[in-house]
């Protein structure tokens, strides 16, 4: 990756912020989009000389489109930004449901669609799904739908933008600040849970996750394929 422009949309925090060092530690240059100019600033404080910071609200497709006429040519796309929420089907409000839609698929639909033209065509783009796409949960009903639209949506457009390679990361539960809003005991008691079910015995770090999109993007073989990092969570 030594001088690659690699554009993470979400690279602010969490799992974003984690293949960020991780791609930089292999001599790539990054673009780094999210929300918060807050977290932004803190990221690049971290990340050094070789990022570079835009606000971006993915949800906006003027923005988008926007943002890659200024980040220019490029040789990969990222884009792990999404808010996730759930609750019950029948008591789940239709608005929030279409929040879910409007920041996790269309935002990750305009940036492909925007980001395309810039990409080198030796180039990936890595979009990210997530585990209740492929494991039914009770009040995922919203969010499932999103991800397995996105799932979909990146194996789409490895056929139509090949031979740009498109892939998919479908995490499965992670430790990550998103999940900082819940109480320390709360939060600690659900990882314990999960991680009993598990077959690895312990739920995901972001750099899990990260080590798996360095795959995607390192193995020019690869394209379609939806990498499931969950520590076998769809097999229980």
């Amino acid at each position: 990756m030594q001088n690659q422009k690699i554009v993470i949309i979400g690279g602010s925090s969490g799992i974003g912020l984690e293949t960020a060092k991780q791609v930089i530690s292999l001599g790539a240059e990054v673009v780094i989009a999210s929300r918060s100019e807050d977290k932004l600033h803190k990221a690049k404080e971290m990340l050094g000389s070789r990022a570079a910071i835009y606000v971006l609200d993915t949800s906006d497709e003027q923005q988008v489109k926007s943002f890659f006429e200024k980040v220019g040519p490029y040789d990969h796309l990222i884009v792990s930004a999404a808010e996730t929420s759930g609750g019950s089907f029948l008591q789940l409000e239709t608005d929030q449901a279409r929040k879910l839609f409007e920041n996790k698929f269309w935002g990750q639909y305009y940036a492909a669609k925007y980001g395309a033209s810039q990409l080198s065509t030796e180039g990936s783009i890595t979009l990210f799904s997530g585990v209740v796409a492929y494991k039914p949960m009770i009040g995922s009903s919203a969010l499932g739908a999103v991800n397995a639209a996105v799932s979909n949506l990146g194996q789409t457009l490895a056929l139509e933008l090949a031979p740009i390679r498109v892939n998919v990361v479908s995490p499965g539960i992670i430790d990550t600040p998103s999940r900082s809003k819940m109480p320390e005991n709360t939060r600690n008691q659900f990882y314990d849970t999960v991680a009993h079910k598990l077959p690895v015995k312990r739920v995901g770090l972001a750099e899990d996750v990260a080590r798996g999109v360095i795959y995607l993007i390192q193995n020019q073989f690869v394209t379609g394929t939806v990498l499931h990092v969950d520590g076998g969570h769809i097999l229980t």
